[in-house]
């Protein structure tokens, strides 16, 4: 009988199959196999397409075997069970609904499949069959083909159809992990991703509302790493525009050998801020500002070196969060596009989808009100034309596969008609590609108002990673971890984990749709879903096997000859809960929502507690304290955990420590 969980881990390689088959028919009627050296002596064509078989054959084993190492998705093997199941049932039935979700309570079993309601509707409406959901249930149970994950099913209610895996499964999977380590779940062929993130702007310094997209891009980048994907993470800078115009002309006023002796620029900021108001109060400073436009936009070497240094200038700055953060990004700013936008203003006006309005052309989208602006009425290219120029290059030049761009929602109708725009003249079709915005909201004071500085000016991004690090050695110091427990390098360790860590956490932890409220005391409170509680409950479960003076090299002998026994409810709770890490991550690869992964790692945590207060895993005699039982299972179980949330941390962009 077909094994469908199997089935489900190699998903991919089936359709490679159907390609070779394909491949091999192809060569059978046409006979082009083309001749590479290690074919030349083969001049019999029977012999080549035998040769070229095995070749394929042996790649594709090599890549099951590979695969056998992913984790399987046990709530995606039940759906291609049932889907199965459905399908034999009512053969006729097109597309039927197909719904398994994990159980809320263990009386209804490990899962539940939830169709036959929906199947009960469905026939109804187009057949005007009335057929009780539970006779629905009873039909697919008896279809359910042999599969090595079902114990049993049960009906419930008016047609769920409760599910309970089989524990010697459930415990393959939970070694196979420990022996493999956290593999991702096999996803098919490996996708090219481009992320856009962060994108601050040059002579401005990052604040406050840069965070989240620093912090969630980076942690959606991880992510599609581990799934395998080819991930190009671009920090799409504003630093081009008429801005710089003013910006060069203070700078030729302030430091006039600037060519010469590197201008010792310390505040851009400040800079900024006094070009501005010059812009703003001095009528000749203005025109000045405007040329030097213009000599910068014609390449003149002497404009381009103030232009670079300027820039300089704010990378250094944005590189020191950066590093704090630990956010590997590529800059690919407005200005490597500048060369493009003449052809995309070209390519519209060829397609015909040009007009022009007071002076300006402009492209009208189906379905969006407001034009998008490609040329202003004195030639000048414009926001618009930049990001039609990088959605482009990022199709056509980069082959994307899956372009992000995580940007504030107030970004969301801008951006929307930049992809219809590149929809309508042909550079994607989205059953093909995904071109999504990942949108977020604003960081709120504890006002529920705009994250601002008492003065009301916007919050640096700086200062808050620098008072984030004071408070964390604050608590650090409450604790007295300094005096006993920690040497000062373990300290500064934990001080970096805990401050860095707690402000991701309390952004990724929030749905990215919704404003989100900065607290640090909340952020750092070791009770309930922060970073602090999970970075504790980790070095907590690190710890367990370390004090039972089992190593490293003890607890993968152990992983491959010890049968993780899950007879006792709460290990039976905790070994489902880690094995449902493949299907949260699927999950997220779909909507780009990473407060899910928050959520299961509170979920694991706050189980494991239950499992460790209720299963001995090394048993001590009580008058001396000595070891007298360790019950290795249980350890491999603490390991699997803490396995499972170090990987989660890292996706995360959070450090754990061994000892805090």
């Amino acid at each position: 009988s077909r094994n469908y969980c199997v089935t489900t881990q190699f998903a991919f390689q089936e359709n490679e199959i159907k390609l070779l088959t394909a491949e091999i028919e192809r060569l059978k009627n046409f006979g082009c196999l083309g001749v590479s050296p290690s074919l030349e002596g083969l001049r019999d064509e029977n012999a080549k397409l035998k040769y070229r078989l095995n070749f394929l054959k042996k790649s594709l084993q090599e890549e099951r075997s590979k695969s056998t190492k992913s984790m399987i998705n046990i709530n995606s093997c039940l759906q291609e069970i049932f889907g199965a199941a459905i399908q034999a049932a009512y053969p006729d039935l097109e597309n039927p609904p197909l719904v398994v979700t994990p159980s809320q309570q263990p009386k209804f079993g490990d899962y539940q499949c939830n169709s036959a309601m929906g199947i009960s509707q469905i026939l109804l409406k187009t057949r005007e069959q009335k057929v009780i959901p539970r006779e629905i249930a009873e039909k697919i149970a008896k279809n359910i083909p042999d599969n090595e994950c079902i114990e049993k099913v049960e009906i419930a209610g008016p047609g769920f159809i409760n599910v309970h895996l089989r524990k010697d499964f459930v415990s393959k999977q939970l070694s196979s992990l420990l022996i493999n380590g956290v593999q991702p779940p096999a996803i098919g062929k490996r996708k090219k991703v481009v992320v856009d993130f962060s994108s601050p702007n040059i002579a401005k310094e990052m604040h406050v509302g840069h965070l989240r997209s620093t912090i969630i891009g980076e942690s959606m980048c991880r992510l599609f790493e581990f799934a395998g994907c080819d991930v190009l993470r671009l920090n799409h800078l504003g630093d081009w525009g008429t801005q710089f115009g003013m910006l060069i002309a203070h700078l030729q006023d302030k430091f006039p050998d600037y060519l010469t002796v590197s201008p010792p620029i310390g505040d851009l900021q400040a800079f900024y801020k006094e070009s501005k108001r010059r812009f703003d109060t001095e009528e000749e400073f203005k025109k000045r500002a405007y040329q030097c436009v213009v000599l910068l936009q014609s390449k003149n070497p002497d404009f381009i070196k103030a232009w670079n240094l300027i820039c300089d200038v704010s990378r250094r700055e944005f590189q020191k969060i950066y590093n704090c953060l630990d956010i590997t990004i590529i800059e690919r700013g407005e200005s490597f596009y500048h060369e493009m936008m003449k052809d995309i203003v070209k390519e519209f006006e060829d397609k015909g989808f040009v007009q022009v309005d007071d002076g300006r052309k402009v492209v009208f989208v189906p379905g969006f009100p407001v034009p998008l602006t490609i040329m202003k009425s004195d030639g000048g290219y414009t926001y618009d034309t930049s990001d039609l120029a990088a959605l482009k290059h990022r199709l056509c030049e980069e082959k994307g596969d899956i372009l992000i761009y995580v940007v504030d929602s107030g970004q969301s109708v801008h951006l929307q008609t930049v992809f219809a725009a590149g929809q309508m003249i042909g550079w994607y079709d989205p059953k093909v590609t995904r071109v999504a915005h990942a949108a977020f909201g604003v960081v709120l004071g504890e006002d529920k108002k705009k994250f601002k500085t008492r003065s009301g000016d916007t919050v640096r991004l700086i200062d808050l990673l620098e008072e984030g690090l004071k408070r964390a050695m604050d608590k650090l110091k409450d604790k007295e971890r300094d005096k006993v427990v920690l040497t000062p390098e373990e300290l500064k360790a934990a001080q970096t984990s805990v401050a860095f860590g707690c402000i991701k956490y309390a952004d990724l932890s929030h749905n990215r749709l919704n404003d989100y409220v900065f607290s640090f005391d909340k952020m750092l409170d070791d009770r309930g879903n922060t970073a602090a509680y999970l970075l504790y409950a980790f070095t907590r479960i690190r710890a367990i096997a370390r004090l039972a003076n089992i190593d490293e090299q003890m607890l993968r002998k152990a992983a491959r000859e010890e049968v993780l026994v899950l007879d006792h409810e709460k290990e039976w709770k905790l070994g489902k809960c880690i094995l449902r890490f493949p299907e949260i991550l699927q999950k997220i690869l779909e909507d780009l929502l990473l407060h899910t992964l928050c959520d299961y790692l509170y979920e694991l945590a706050t189980t494991f507690t239950e499992f460790y207060d209720s299963c001995y895993c090394v048993e001590k005699d009580r008058q001396t304290g000595q070891i007298v039982k360790v019950n290795m299972w249980r350890l491999l179980l603490c390991e699997a955990t803490a396995t499972v949330m170090a990987k989660g941390f890292d996706i995360l962009g959070i450090k754990p420590v061994q000892r805090m």
